[in-house]
């Protein structure tokens, strides 16, 4: 039965179930695999998405799950260390050895063993890729630089070289190409099997914008911008440039004596503005922030103010498919369309923000807004809505977190973002967490437990006090205490 209902829970939960089952301490869980950790001998094993356990160490050491169903195994031997990968029974697909396996993040598709001051690359059912060199490094997703005679070499993950280039250092690929100081010292941008795409005289210091670029004087360290055939966007005389790292990426932000001119890739051009502090909303529309006040406004791309630096919060939000501009001032809201329209009208409270809809409340009354036709859909039998803070939207936090509701008998329960319960009304509070945390604190006759907007019951409902402490909630009963580490929510449920 577990193994159909499991495939719902998240790994914080199936740790909870797993621990249960096995009586033993799941440390993590993830791709049908869990870790547990034996208090009495101090020894690590495996154990399956059943509960059944597939392999346990008879060695003290360590398991690091990697991927489905392989892991690190490490062996403690008095002052010695060695490791092996095994898959989930134990058996070693590359043998224990004195050696360490050594990645930047983990790979799928083969990883690298480094001992005696040596590594080579294996896949992960132990055929050898790049037999032992004297530094391998992986560069990007399917890339490694490889160190012979102290000159790097460019492999793909199936050991194949790509090129007979020699480099002077291990780079690192972005989108399929970086920048390097080629074996005339200019700086040169290559592609994936190491080819020249482009060449500058230029001092290039940054490809982010590509394929604008970002230059700079060394005698001045004064930044400029050019593109990819050198023809100059703007003079090196900016103090910083910026290109926008999430989102739609149309515009480069250069800065000067406190005030930042906007290159749009669009037009290329340069739009000089009065202001230091700006972000793109929709259109050709920019908040602007004043750190004096503290406030902000909107600007267009002219430069013309559209809305004076006397607001609260302000902040882009695309649902159903198109963008609006939410704008907050003490307890006035706007949510505006293309045509800075207010589409929510006056004296509404915007509750919740969502890829389909907004959850408004009005006059004590809550409902499900649709921006498609402007029309509201009453939430029934709820008296409450706890509103979350501003400051939790960034760019990994697009949209808000399932509301805390209080309902018409006084008890508390959670809605999703379309109104559907997902948390039940049986509560006499609940206590959600700043940031991106998914674990919410559940009270029910005085006492307290932990539980997550999934409705997956983490700690029972026994403790007498919690406290919050940054990354972990403390939870005390009597001369007990618990504790239970936060996951990251970023809206969505499917990875927690």
């Amino acid at each position: 039965m577990c193994s159909v209902v499991c495939t719902a829970q998240t790994n914080q939960y199936m740790k909870v179930i797993l621990s249960k089952k096995t009586g033993k301490e799941i440390s993590s869980y993830s791709e049908g695999y869990g870790i547990f950790y034996d208090t009495g001998d101090k020894k690590q094993g495996i154990v399956d998405s059943l509960g059944t356990i597939t392999f346990q160490s008879s060695d003290k050491g360590g398991i690091l799950h990697v991927f489905k169903n392989r892991f690190i195994l490490y062996s403690e031997e008095g002052n010695g260390k060695k490791s092996a990968v095994i898959d989930e029974k134990g058996n070693e697909i590359i043998p224990l050895n004195d050696q360490e396996f050594n990645t930047p993040w983990w790979s799928e598709d083969c990883i690298i063993s480094s001992k005696q001051n040596a590594e080579a690359v294996y896949d992960f059912n132990g055929k050898e890729i790049i037999p032992y060199s004297e530094k391998i490094r992986f560069s990007g997703k399917n890339r490694l630089f490889v160190l012979k005679d102290k000159k790097w070499f460019l492999y793909d993950l199936k050991g194949k070289q790509l090129s007979n280039r020699e480099f002077k250092e291990d780079y690192s690929f972005e989108q399929g190409r970086t920048l390097i100081i080629n074996e005339d010292n200019e700086k040169e941008i290559i592609g994936n099997n190491g080819q020249t795409l482009h060449k500058f005289s230029k001092q290039v210091i940054d490809i982010n914008a590509y394929p604008y670029l970002i230059t700079q004087n060394k005698a001045t360290g004064k930044y400029g911008l050019i593109d990819t055939d050198e023809n100059t966007i703007a003079e090196e005389i900016y103090n910083d440039i910026t290109p926008e790292y999430f989102g739609k990426k149309e515009y480069i932000y250069l800065t000067k004596n406190g005030k930042t001119t906007v290159f749009s890739k669009k037009s290329r051009k340069l739009y000089a503005q009065t202001f230091k502090y700006l972000n793109p909303l929709l259109d050709k529309y920019f908040s602007v922030y004043n750190d004096k006040v503290k406030k902000s406004g909107i600007i267009d791309l002219e430069g013309n103010i559209i809305y004076p630096q006397e607001y609260d919060f302000i902040r882009s939000f695309t649902i159903s498919g198109k963008d609006f501009i939410y704008l907050k001032k003490g307890n006035e809201e706007k949510f505006l369309d293309k045509d800075l329209k207010n589409i929510v009208g006056e004296g509404v409270q915007i509750l919740g923000f969502y890829p389909d809809n907004l959850i408004v409340g009005k006059q004590d009354r809550y409902f499900r807004f649709t921006v498609k036709d402007q029309s509201l859909s009453e939430l029934k039998n709820i008296s409450q809505i706890k509103s979350e803070d501003v400051d939790y939207f960034n760019p990994l936090n697009q949209y808000s977190k399932p509301l805390v509701c209080r309902n018409t008998d006084n008890l508390y329960g959670i809605l999703d973002g379309k109104g559907t319960e997902i948390v039940p009304f049986v509560y006499e509070d609940i206590i959600t967490f700043g940031n991106a945390e998914n674990e919410i604190v559940v009270k029910k006759e005085g006492k307290f437990g932990v539980s997550n907007f999934q409705n997956e019951p983490l700690k029972d409902i026994i403790y007498e006090k919690y406290f919050w402490q940054k990354e972990v909630l403390r939870l005390d009963k009597s001369k007990k205490t618990d504790f239970i580490y936060f996951t990251r929510f970023r809206n969505n449920f499917g990875q927690l």
